[in-house]
């Protein structure tokens, strides 16, 4: 344990699988005291468990503002401060700009970024108190160039961009800096269910390991993305490393924007 984020008290929301458990447990094997909140209430509590170190679980829906703060207070009562904030909450799924319903792109707005707004609402506060903090926002490559099948979730992860560049703008006088992470293709459970949607509309019947590769080949490096890849990537942002980075979004992509 190299102890970066020793003394600090993080929030991380979407933690009961994928990128957030892996970034929870990596936040506390860095000595971080860890709020791991998401709506699966069994799994986000084995995460805690995993994560040890004092961290702490709730059971929250980010669709319900009443959660997020409620998330917040339970932080500052168990642990007294909040120093990092990462929204990763988050679904996907694939369609298009004529079959989505409303229903489809509310939920996906309010998931993707309504929730990520209302977590740096009430967080914001008690960082502001602290004498600062740093936000780390999930948004993704589809918030920074045009992907097919995916309107709603292009619309929030570009919106997540504007939101961390004007808080980072806004709060950064209180020491409060604001980034934003933007991978592309991780094979979480999330993405799973968008490429398997895609390969059916697709008609493509070759085995999801070689769906895969075909979208990995897509990416300079060649290859995907791993779950350390964005813990990595979030614990140096919200590290004193990252101390003078701030309204960034950083693309996690093996260099697919750069093509």
């Amino acid at each position: 344990m190299a102890d970066r984020l020793k003394g600090k008290v993080a929030i991380v929301t979407g933690a009961a699988s994928g990128i957030g458990r892996a970034t929870a447990e990596l936040f506390a094997a860095e000595g971080a005291r860890v709020m791991c909140a998401d709506i699966q209430a069994d799994a986000v509590r084995e995460t805690a468990r995993r994560a040890g170190h004092g961290a702490i679980a709730s059971t929250v829906d980010v669709l319900q503002p009443q959660d997020i703060e409620r998330m917040v207070a339970e932080t500052i009562a168990a642990f007294g401060r909040l120093d990092v904030l990462y929204a990763n909450a988050g679904i996907a799924e694939a369609t298009n700009a004529i079959d989505m319903t409303l229903e489809q792109w509310n939920r996906m707005i309010g998931i993707n970024l309504t929730s990520v707004w209302l977590s740096a609402k009430y967080a914001l506060p008690h960082m502001i108190a602290g004498g600062g903090g740093s936000i780390i926002n999930q948004s993704s490559t589809a918030g920074l160039i045009g992907i097919p099948d995916i309107p709603h979730y292009s619309a929030a992860k570009t919106g997540v961009v504007g939101l961390t560049r004007q808080i980072a703008a806004h709060y950064g006088p209180q020491n409060i800096r604001c980034n934003a992470i933007c991978p592309s293709s991780i094979p979480t459970p999330l993405m799973a269910g968008v490429w398997e949607t895609r390969a059916k509309n697709a008609k493509d019947t070759s085995s999801f390991e070689a769906q895969q590769a075909v979208v990995a080949a897509r990416h300079p490096l060649r290859r995907l993305g791993v779950l350390a890849d964005c813990a990595n990537l979030a614990l140096f942002l919200a590290s004193d490393e990252s101390s003078w980075i701030s309204g960034v979004a950083m693309p996690l992509d093996g260099g697919l924007t750069a093509t």
